[in-house]
């Protein structure tokens, strides 16, 4: 295989990561169009799925907004009862978010599209590359994670 350099590997993978991202995204149009969901309140919805709960600080980290935009978010979340808050009785100013059954299902119902779409996508490669792909992209996960803040500021 030629060598490669990371400035065209960063053009390449300029060039596949919106496509990748469009046919996630059109994936999981009908579920979103049906909730009327935007992308941002569904990465919400997973990390409430996964935490369980949060605190407004944590989610607003996570998504890299103020405080406000994600009071904004979460209003928008808790109207359409996918989201409720949860009060702390020692300190009410301490508000955690948690998943409602309905932002449960929602994320369930995408969780089995994206399911669906990696087999489709994925069963067509061989399981040796699917192993090399998913270790290179366990491996961008934990620098992802590891260099969260400093990757911030790309």
């Amino acid at each position: 295989m030629p060598v490669v350099s990371l400035s065209h590997f960063a053009g390449k993978m300029g060039e596949i990561m919106p496509i990748m991202m469009k046919e996630f995204t059109r994936c999981m149009a009908v579920e979103l169009h049906k909730a009327k969901v935007t992308l941002p309140q569904i990465m919400i919805l997973h990390f409430l799925e996964m935490e369980q709960e949060a605190k407004m600080k944590d989610l607003a980290r996570f998504m890299g907004v103020t405080m406000a935009a994600m009071t904004g978010i979460i209003e928008r979340l808790v109207k359409s009862g996918h989201c409720t808050r949860i009060y702390d009785p020692q300190d009410r100013r301490i508000i955690k978010i948690r998943l409602t059954a309905k932002g449960d299902n929602l994320v369930k119902n995408i969780n089995e599209g994206k399911h669906r779409m990696i087999i489709k996508i994925f069963g067509k490669i061989s399981e040796t590359d699917r192993q090399d792909y998913l270790r290179i992209l366990l491996q961008i996960k934990e620098i992802l994670l590891r260099e969260n803040s400093h990757l911030a500021q790309c």
